[in-house]
């Protein structure tokens, strides 16, 4: 079983992931609108990865995506 902030992670991931997709973006084009790599997109968005992410790369997700910070941390 996971662990709850496990599950917290890959909750996170999803949402980026369906966010991105609803504004139309790939994973290439919101990892270099934040100058980051394809790949770290890829690691956050997946729900087998667990990777911890930071808060300011959190935010940086949300102003790209023109989303509001919160709609990521909402744990219904």
């Amino acid at each position: 079983m996971l662990e709850e902030f496990e599950r917290y992670y890959i909750s996170i991931g999803l949402k980026v992931s369906y966010y991105r997709k609803l504004t139309g973006l790939t994973q290439e084009q919101l990892a270099e609108r934040m100058g980051v790599d394809t790949s770290f997109i890829g690691q956050i968005e997946a729900p087998n990865i667990l990777k911890a992410i930071s808060l300011d790369t959190l935010f940086r997700i949300a102003k790209t995506l023109d989303v509001p910070p919160y709609k990521f941390l909402k744990f219904d």
